[in-house]
């Protein structure tokens, strides 16, 4: 309904969730600190949600807000709270409380393809075989990551170059992490919940095309990201 300008509709968006095991701020921060070093464009001013299930007492919510937006990030919410008292105290600091859903996942076979010799056995190039499941990481530190299998939905996968995926990419992929523009994402099937490169990033929503589904690459033109049919 529309009113003096004001609109309310309902939406969904993809935001990535930070799982803390800790009631130490100062360990929250510095093992976050150590996480946007991996890629600082795609992390600064992100919105996050903090999940906290694995915390067994209502944490300091005031000073774990303030770690965050000390690094540049944008808390947004707490998910995992077990009670109403934790869910009152996050409300009191001023974070909104999320409940997550697990998302439905299409099965769509793929012909698996192999990777030319020469890109496996390319210097500086790190090579993942089999799945990366949901809540893993595979980071290719100055140079190119290849996935030999699929990208699960909640995982992720980061290179400072480029990233080939031999498989489905249902996960969120950060290629170029340091910046560098010429880095490309490769991947056999693109189901992805975010894709990025050199800090230019598209998210779920955005890429439900004529690519979804679809073997593709993905560049940075004019500091805009440009999907092409492989």
């Amino acid at each position: 309904m529309a009113e003096h300008g004001i609109e309310l509709k309902g939406s969904s968006f993809t935001l990535s969730v930070v799982h803390i095991a800790s009631h130490d701020i100062t360990e929250v921060k510095r093992l976050l600190a150590e996480k946007i070093a991996v890629a600082p464009d795609f992390f600064r001013a992100a919105p996050l949600v903090i999940n906290i299930e694995k915390l067994q007492q209502t944490p300091d919510f005031i000073s774990l807000a303030d770690a965050f937006k000390e690094l540049n990030l944008v808390p947004v919410g707490v998910t995992g709270a077990q009670n109403d008292e934790i869910r009152a105290a996050a409300r009191a600091a001023g974070l909104a409380i999320v409940s997550t859903g697990k998302a439905a996942v299409t099965q769509v076979q793929v012909e698996a393809k192999e990777p030319p010799p020469e890109l496996l056995n390319s210097p500086g190039t790190k090579v993942h075989r089999g799945q990366v499941r949901s809540g893993q990481q595979v980071y290719a530190p100055n140079g190119s990551l290849v996935v030999l299998g699929a990208v699960s939905n909640g995982a992720e996968v980061i290179a400072d170059d480029s990233i080939h995926i031999y498989g489905a990419l249902r996960g969120r992929a950060v290629a170029g992490a340091k910046g560098n523009e010429s880095a490309r994402i490769y991947c056999q099937q693109l189901m992805a919940e975010l894709i990025s490169v050199a800090g230019h990033y598209q998210l779920s929503a955005g890429l439900q095309g004529e690519h979804w589904e679809q073997a593709v690459t993905i560049s940075l033109a004019d500091e805009q990201l440009t999907l092409d049919r492989l």
